[in-house]
């Protein structure tokens, strides 16, 4: 059996470019032709223009005064506007100036449940960057009195989470007195 050594002769008095050269003997370069280039993926797009929008809506919201309109118009619906925030920003809320971004649904949960669901659709709203979703309560239709306890406990909770600047009764087209629209803080978007 024929065995080639793996080390020359006296391999210490040889430089490291001839020792090199003695272990790769017989070996041919890999061919690069039928190579995969691969580059990292292109960064997740950012809706700059998107933001701008919502930026604009919510400094004129607070830079602007309000009309006698704006006043009439407030009814005996749920409101909330976190202290210190001008009325127009719920005033735009109502108006449905903000651009709906999601909505959960609490109908058929119970009250642990609910809030549960309630946290963790906030959570992921901030992280996906969203400003402006829908709560839907309901009305309270197939509870006993016919009284919404969810509608009551969900605007217990918003109030008292800091990421709400304000929340009103959603208009007829969008639930109406079984639904909540409410306004986010601007989150952190996950970037992917």
């Amino acid at each position: 059996m024929n065995t080639i050594p793996l080390l020359p002769l006296e391999p210490e008095k040889l430089d490291p470019a001839e020792l090199f050269r003695y272990a790769v003997r017989g070996s041919q370069p890999v061919n690069t032709r039928n190579r995969a280039e691969l580059s990292p993926p292109a960064p997740m797009p950012q809706p700059l223009k998107h933001f701008e929008d919502e930026h604009a809506a919510l400094r004129e919201s607070l830079d602007a005064p309000m009309s006698l309109e704006d006043r009439l118009e407030m009814g005996d619906e749920a409101a909330f506007l976190r202290p210190g925030l001008p009325r127009r920003v719920l005033t735009d809320l109502r108006r449905g100036r903000w651009v709906l971004q999601g909505q959960l649904d609490l109908h058929g949960l119970n009250r642990d449940e609910a809030r549960g669901e309630l946290s963790r659709f906030l959570t992921a709203s901030l992280q996906q960057g969203r400003r402006c979703v829908r709560v839907i309560h309901g009305k309270g239709l197939g509870s006993p009195g016919k009284e919404s306890i969810l509608k009551q406990l969900s605007r217990g909770w918003l109030a008292q989470r800091e990421e709400i600047l304000a929340f009103c009764q959603a208009g007829p087209h969008d639930g109406g007195s079984g639904a909540l629209l409410v306004l986010l803080r601007a989150g952190n978007p996950a970037r992917g």
